[in-house]
């Protein structure tokens, strides 16, 4: 039924995906900030290609503008010479982590000169653009104009810089003309504005005021040159953004338009909200072009909870970043470290703890094992009873709704309780073939899984195990043949103190935690996500022979066996009274030795002030063995 139920939902798919990074400033080489939007785009491409659907990839550099000229006036070169110089940086990193885009567009490139060229004139005819003298606040660096209210002590509210006071004669684009339409929009498509909490302050701003829009420059020449006046150059934000149906053949080649246009989803840093959501729909409207069906604005990556910028002297390039704990190990943690939308503050020690407990110990260990005893004693098909444990339907789901980090979550939980099987049944003694293979089938399963996530790793086990990486394999039995011991999948890397931190002069945190009332320190997100928290039910209650306080437990928490868990709770309940009961535990805790006996993870509990009562916390309604709490 499982198997039906997935070539259904295939089949239902879209046969097209086209998905777009912001086109990128070279105004120096890429960094962390960067990576973040392009895996993300990269892993989204990749799912949807696993699932069979023809995907396009576009990212880029936004190569003009006054910012690009004096950065390149600088270093005595032309923008060009200058932007060409930096070009390979950019294709550099994309490569040097595993990025597949389909094209690298340029705002220089011919075909999209001739684009934003043909979409002005049209404007233009439509009487939405018109000239007048201008007179604003100007932020060079974000390439955009400012309100009083907007700045922060007269700076940049971005990159903390004077702002400077911009007067010249202008082209204005009617943007207020588009007030009303662009509401009317948002309202009829609740899902162009992702996550949905940023749209609120899209359309609280757009209600209060839309003023027109100065689009045209004369105070340099690195640009577009309006087609009606030769004397103007395009602003910036109207020239970047049309590289989004450029670079999918607008005029080039009208069929891979019509085939891929509407942008499924448009993945955006917050900071360039308003320009993706107001400008860029109220652009296209005019345009008469059909508006992208999501922009999804993900959150920063910080040091020290300030946004990650080279302007501001806190950064990670892509070289630094890979050279951590590899390639596959960043695009890990930079997902399972944030909850994809918010913010995150860079660690070098949490990536490498990341590393070293879930991909070395967990996955890579697993594989090792597996690949090891399969090797030996080999492997016999047979119905592969684990698959029951992996939420197919719920990871498809968490990817389509963009919720990244928390699928990457429910494949780590599935390679959780397929080590938990292992260690449940033995096969270094028993020699069970059929063990071995279910072993080695859910291995696949996860490689799959994992493939748009670490895609290096996922090839690396699908040739050791002799499978493809195809969707329809996930829960697909199928034949082992000549599996090999595999090769370490990741090294285990020594910890040592985070130098990026300390270049930062960023205090070590510490954590105390003494009573939700009199919580005076916070522990960080990264911190909290270590808790491997699930729904236990109580099977078997026991007394312990010279324990007065103590309970022997056997709790299902949806593994294959139950859980032997110690619990000081005698003197607050009976047996009758925790026999079925649901409880919440903490898996991933040491093993500890009690009277002799092994436990294997703790009660959550909450207690009186004189510890004169203990109620075990439970949830509020039935809910199967194992289910994550989060």
């Amino acid at each position: 039924m499982v198997k039906s139920a997935t070539k259904k939902t295939l089949k239902e798919k879209t046969k097209k995906f086209y998905i777009t990074t912001p086109i990128y400033y070279p105004n120096d080489i890429p960094h962390i900030g960067h990576a973040y939007t392009t895996i993300a785009a990269d892993i989204l491409a990749r799912w949807h290609k696993l699932v069979g659907e023809e995907v396009f990839f576009l990212t880029g550099t936004d190569e003009h503008g006054k910012k690009i000229e004096q950065t390149a006036a600088k270093v005595d070169k032309k923008p060009k010479e200058f932007i060409d110089a930096l070009i390979p940086e950019f294709k550099s990193a994309w490569n040097k982590l595993n990025i597949n885009y389909d094209r690298f567009i340029r705002t220089t490139d011919k075909d999209h000169e001739k684009t934003v060229q043909a979409i002005l004139q049209k404007v233009y005819d439509k009487g939405d653009i018109y000239l007048d003298d201008y007179t604003g606040l100007y932020c060079t660096a974000c390439e955009a104009y400012y309100t009083e209210k907007d700045l922060v002590n007269d700076c940049c509210p971005i990159h903390k810089k004077p702002i400077e006071i911009l007067r010249e004669k202008s082209y204005f684009f009617k943007l207020s003309k588009y007030q009303d339409k662009l509401l009317k929009f948002y309202k009829e498509n609740p899902n162009f504005i992702l996550p949905k909490f940023r749209a609120n302050e899209v359309k609280a701003r757009v209600k209060e005021c839309l003023n027109d829009l100065s689009i045209s420059r004369t105070s340099f020449d690195w640009g577009i040159t309006l087609p009606f006046d030769k004397k103007h150059i395009c602003y910036v934000w109207f020239d970047a953004l049309f590289n989004y149906v450029s670079g999918v053949g607008y005029l080039e080649d009208k069929k891979k338009f019509e085939k891929f246009w509407p942008a499924d989803v448009q993945l955006i840093g917050k900071d360039i909200l308003w320009f993706h959501c107001v400008y860029w729909p109220a652009f296209l409207l005019s345009a008469g072009i059909e508006l992208p069906k999501t922009i999804f604005a993900h959150g920063w990556w910080t040091f020290d909870n300030e946004k990650i910028s080279k302007s501001r002297g806190k950064v990670i390039n892509i070289d630094e970043l890979v050279s951590i704990a590899g390639t596959d190990a960043a695009r890990y943690f930079l997902f399972r470290g944030a909850v994809f939308g918010q913010d995150g503050d860079f660690s070098r020690q949490v990536l490498i703890e990341r590393h070293n407990n879930e991909l070395a110990d967990k996955l890579g260990n697993l594989v090792s094992r597996v690949s090891t005893l399969a090797e030996k004693y080999g492997v016999k098909k047979c119905e592969n009873k684990l698959l029951g444990k992996l939420k197919l339907k719920e990871i498809e789901k968490l990817i389509e709704n963009y919720e990244i980090d928390k699928a990457l979550n429910e494949i780590f939980a599935f390679v959780d309780r397929v080590n938990e099987f292992v260690q449940a049944e033995k096969p270094w003694e028993t020699k069970d073939s059929k063990v071995l293979y279910q072993c080695v089938d859910s291995i696949k399963a996860i490689a799959i899984l994992l493939f748009p996530f670490i895609p290096e790793t996922s090839e690396k086990i699908a040739k050791n195990f002799g499978f493809e990486i195809k969707y329809e394999n996930i829960l697909e039995n199928l034949e082992y043949k000549n599996i090999k011991k595999s090769e370490i999948l990741f090294k285990k890397i020594e910890v040592k103190e985070d130098n990026v931190e300390e270049k930062l002069n960023k205090p070590k945190q510490t954590t105390k935690i003494e009573g939700i009332a009199n919580m005076t320190d916070v522990i960080k997100y990264d911190d909290f996500a270590k808790l491997d928290l699930r729904v236990g039910t109580i099977k078997k209650v026991e007394d312990i022979e010279g324990a007065d306080k103590l309970y022997k437990l056997e709790v299902d928490v949806g593994e294959a066996k139950t859980r032997v868990i110690c619990a000081g709770i005698k003197k607050f309940y009976s047996k009758d009274e925790l026999k079925g009961k649901q409880i919440i535990v903490i898996c991933n805790l040491e093993p500890r030795k009690m009277r002799g006996i092994e436990s294997n993870g703790m009660l959550l509990a909450a207690s009186t002030a004189d510890d004169s009562k203990v109620i075990l916390l439970s949830p509020e309604k039935k809910i199967d063995s194992g289910s994550k709490v989060r």
